[in-house]
């Protein structure tokens, strides 16, 4: 089994940053894929940015520039970089990671969350 566990959320102004970071734990032996999606309230679950093990890394437009994603597969961790803070960045932000378990099965997991609100 694997866990994720995402912390750094918080109120901030606009403006403003924020570091979001993802640990995984558990029955690991490699992660490919790692990302950051978002869900507000009444809206759909959006990818924000992802990257892979080769640290290839994908935005969506609207945080391009101003958020940076990274990883440290040493610690199996995950970051988010959020600067420029708007109020329509404010969601709950899930990581997500593609795991190779150490028994050689390749599953998708889900963090519970960090709550990220902007105001204005």
């Amino acid at each position: 089994q694997v866990q994720l566990v995402e912390s750094g959320g918080g109120d901030v102004q606009a403006g403003g940053s924020l570091r979001l970071s993802c640990a995984a734990s558990g029955s690991i032996s490699r992660i490919k894929t790692m990302a950051w999606y978002r869900q507000a309230p009444g809206k759909q679950r959006e990818l924000v940015a992802s990257i892979t093990s080769g640290v290839t890394t994908t935005y969506a437009d609207s945080v391009k520039g101003r958020f940076t994603i990274s990883r440290d597969n040493a610690k199996n961790t995950l970051y988010l970089q959020m600067n420029s803070l708007k109020p329509e960045d404010t969601a709950n932000y899930l990581c997500n990671a593609e795991v190779i378990s150490l028994y050689y099965t390749t599953l998708n997991y889900w963090g519970q969350g960090t709550q990220v609100t902007v105001s204005s």
